[in-house]
């Protein structure tokens, strides 16, 4: 039987995750998830692909979600009220245009210090309603493409069995900066093959396999890149058909309800027969 064995919460699109034992999931993912994200002087995210450095910034969102708190080593830290209802924005995710509300001179500042460049955070607009396409389509604040990310832990040590055979050093989980990660099965990319799935109060729909890009390469307790692995061993089986490097999944959620570490797992429907049938 598989349980879920980690939730992470990204509360600012980049930065550092924070691990939670329990969680409401609501359609946009994870509580807070992606709810937040820094942008540059042409309104563009910025991202780890260009930003590593965003990954040693920690948010925390207080109990009520009205205050936030950044910090990272060496800049301090900065708290602000959480700011819903000022004039939006216009900001991009990968070019695609959203709306935003910025959350003032004291975040910015701050972000512009600790990453070296202007910037600005901005917050996903209550009216917000992105939909996410994929084989069950959801909705999500600013995440790449989907609710939730999920891998089971046997993904990951699949992979460092073949990262070590090539004479590499294992990896740690959140270089995939996943939500939501399953234990309990020892058959690699079982997750793959998910298509609805019941967790705790909340049920899932597969949208699609997760590509991999650069970001996979940035050592998140530095925030450097630290490359070339996961990418050049993930190239080698995990192909898929339009030459993207896959690893983990995208689901969007059908059901919202709480989560918490410990919580069975019930896949509703398989891609196909199920496992050991």
């Amino acid at each position: 039987m598989a349980t879920v064995v980690e939730l992470t919460s990204y509360p600012v699109k980049g930065c550092a995750g924070v691990p939670v034992s329990d969680a409401l999931l609501t359609e946009a993912g994870l509580r807070h998830d992606r709810s937040f994200m820094v942008i540059g002087e042409d309104g563009e995210c910025r991202t780890q692909r260009r930003d590593p450095r965003l990954a040693v910034i920690r948010p925390a969102i207080d109990l009520d979600g009205t205050r936030l708190t950044l910090s990272a080593p060496g800049e301090g830290e900065v708290a602000i009220d959480i700011d819903t209802t000022s004039t939006r924005r216009e900001v991009k995710v990968f070019h695609n245009p959203f709306l935003g509300i910025d959350q003032g001179d004291d975040a910015a500042t701050w972000l512009s210090q600790a990453l070296g460049a202007p910037s600005r955070l901005v917050r996903v607009p209550p009216e917000h309603d992105r939909v996410t396409e994929g084989w069950i389509p959801g909705t999500c604040g600013y995440a790449d493409s989907g609710a939730v990310h999920l891998v089971s832990r046997a993904s990951l040590d699949g992979l460092n069995r073949r990262i070590a055979e090539a004479g590499g050093a294992a990896l740690p989980m959140n270089r995939f900066r996943p939500g939501i990660v399953l234990g309990g099965w020892d058959e690699p990319h079982r997750e793959d093959r998910i298509r609805r799935i019941a967790i705790g109060g909340a049920e899932l729909g597969f949208a699609k396999l997760t590509g991999r890009c650069v970001v996979t390469t940035v050592d998140q307790s530095k925030g450097v890149k630290a490359g070339p692995e996961p990418l050049r061993t993930l190239a080698g089986y995990r192909r898929g058909p339009d030459g993207a490097t896959l690893f983990g999944c995208q689901f969007s959620v059908t059901r919202a309800g709480k989560l918490a570490v410990g919580d069975e797992v019930d896949v509703i429907e398989w891609d196909g027969p199920p496992p050991g049938e």
